[in-house]
C-alpha cells in the first residue's frame, strides 16, 4: 500500500512538471503573435490622386494600336518620342478612329460599345480627353459610325477644331457633323458613293468617289451643306487611290497617291483642283511602274497601311515603299523615300530596319519619324533626315497602325 501511494505521488508530481511545461510553452507561443504584431511597421493611409503630364512638346505624340487579335481592347498611348517613354493610354474601342487637335490640347476618339459587352444595345460614341489629364471632357453619342477596319481619315477635325466630321454607313454613306464647343451632332450630310472625309478650313470638308471624283461638302452660314464634284482623276479599277493619303485641313492640301505611285496634288475646297499626276518611281530616277493593265510586273512601289507621311513646312513627303507586283499595295515597306512636293524628286532614300506597314513624322524644324515591326510591336524611332534609329520602344503594342504629332 506504501509502494502504491508512493507511485501515485510521483505521478502527480510529474503530471505537475509537464502541465507547468506546456502552461510556460503556451504562454510563449501566445507572447509571440503578441509580438510580432507590435514589431510590424505602421503604413501610411493610401492617398488617391490625379496625375497631370508634362506639358507637351512637338516630340509627344499618340500612338493608335487596334489591337487587331483582341480589338475591343484597342488603345491610343501618349509616347515621349525623346525619351521612348510611354506616358499614358487611354481605351480606343473597337476599331476606334483617333485625331489630335493641331495644340495639341486635345483628341478625339470615335469608338464602339456595346451594352453588354458583345451585344446588346450600340452605342457609338465620340470622346474628347483633355491631352494633359487624359480625363473626359465630353462624352458625346452619335447616330452611327463606319465600323470598319481604323483609318485616319474615318474622323477628321476642321482647321480650327470647331468641328468633326464622323464617316458613317448607316443606312447609307453620309458624315456626322458635330459642334464640338456644345458636344451636339448638327447634322447628317449624304455622301452617296463616297467615303471618308478630308476636311478643309473651318467649314468644309472632302470624300472619295467610287466614280474617281472628289465631293466637296462646304456648310454655309446657315449651317445648311452645298456639294460639288470634281471631274474624275483617277480610275478605281486601273489604279485605286490609298485612302490613308496625307491631307492638311489648314491650307486644303492633299496628295493622293495612287496604288502604281502616281501622286495627285490637290487643293481641297468647295471647287477642288487636282493638278496632273507625277510619278514617284520617276522622281527617282526609275520608270512609271505600271498599272493593272500589267499586273505582275516587279518594281518599287509604295505599299503598306498609314503608307505615306507629310511634312507640311518642308514640303516634304515619306513613304513606304517595297518592291512587288501591282496588287501588294498592303505589303509592308522596306524603305522610306522622302520627296520634295514642290519639285517632285526623290530626297533620299531610307532602308529600314524592320519592314514597317506604318510612317509617320513629326512638324518640328527637327523632325522624328515612327515606323513600327508588325511582328513584335516594337515601336522604331529614328532621325527624318536621315533614317538613323535612335531609339526602340520594345513590344509597345500589338497592331500599331498610325500616329498622331502636334500640327498635323
Amino acid at each position: 500500500m506504501k509502494r502504491m501511494v508512493c507511485r501515485h505521488r510521483r505521478i502527480a508530481r510529474t503530471y505537475r512538471m509537464e502541465l507547468s511545461t506546456l502552461l510556460a510553452g503556451g504562454i510563449a507561443l501566445l507572447a509571440l503573435p503578441a509580438f510580432a504584431a507590435a514589431a510590424e511597421p505602421i503604413f501610411q493611409t493610401e492617398q488617391s490622386d490625379v496625375a497631370t503630364l508634362p506639358a507637351w512638346g512637338p516630340h509627344t505624340i499618340l500612338v493608335v494600336d487596334a489591337v487587331y487579335t483582341h480589338n475591343k481592347d484597342g488603345r491610343a498611348y501618349v509616347v515621349d518620342a525623346d525619351k521612348g517613354k510611354l506616358l499614358g493610354m487611354v481605351q480606343a474601342a473597337y476599331n476606334a478612329n483617333v485625331s489630335l487637335a493641331p495644340d495639341a490640347s486635345r483628341f478625339f476618339v470615335a469608338e464602339t460599345t456595346w451594352a453588354r459587352g458583345n451585344r446588346g444595345e450600340r452605342n457609338d460614341l465620340l470622346v474628347e480627353y483633355n491631352a494633359n489629364t487624359l480625363g473626359i471632357t465630353a462624352d458625346e453619342k452619335l447616330p452611327s459610325r463606319a465600323l470598319v477596319t481604323p483609318k485616319r481619315n474615318n474622323l477628321g477635325l476642321s482647321a480650327d477644331v470647331s468641328r468633326a466630321y464622323v464617316y458613317q454607313m448607316s443606312p447609307s454613306n453620309a458624315v456626322e457633323v458635330v459642334d464640338t464647343k456644345t458636344h451636339t451632332v448638327t447634322q447628317t450630310v449624304d455622301i452617296p458613293g463616297c467615303a471618308l472625309v478630308y476636311p478643309w478650313g473651318n467649314d468644309g470638308f472632302s470624300s472619295l468617289c467610287a466614280d474617281g471624283t472628289l465631293a466637296n461638302v462646304h456648310l454655309e452660314a446657315d449651317g445648311k451643306p452645298a456639294m460639288t464634284h470634281s471631274p474624275a482623276f483617277f480610275e478605281p479599277d486601273h489604279d485605286g487611290i490609298f485612302e490613308q493619303s496625307p491631307s492638311s485641313s489648314k491650307d486644303g492640301k492633299a496628295y493622293f497617291i495612287s496604288y502604281s505611285g502616281l501622286v495627285y496634288e490637290t487643293q481641297l475646297g468647295a471647287q477642288a483642283v487636282v493638278s496632273k499626276p507625277w510619278s514617284l518611281q520617276e522622281g527617282a530616277g526609275l520608270k512609271a511602274a505600271p498599272a493593272a493593265d500589267k499586273p505582275l510586273e516587279v518594281t518599287w512601289r509604295p505599299g503598306g497601311w498609314q503608307m505615306s507621311a507629310l511634312h507640311k513646312s518642308d514640303h516634304t513627303l515619306y513613304v513606304l515603299m517595297h518592291r512587288g507586283t501591282f496588287w501588294t499595295h498592303k505589303e509592308a515597306g522596306t524603305e522610306v523615300w522622302v520627296y520634295d512636293t514642290t519639285t517632285h524628286k526623290r530626297l533620299r532614300r531610307m532602308p529600314l530596319t524592320k519592314a514597317s506597314t506604318m510612317v509617320g513624322v513629326t512638324q518640328d524644324a527637327n523632325p522624328l519619324m515612327f515606323t513600327a515591326d508588325e511582328e513584335t510591336g516594337d515601336f522604331i524611332i529614328s532621325d527624318a533626315r536621315t533614317g538613323k534609329v535612335l531609339r526602340v520602344m520594345k513590344a509597345l503594342g500589338t497592331s500599331l497602325i498610325f500616329t498622331a504629332a502636334p500640327g498635323e
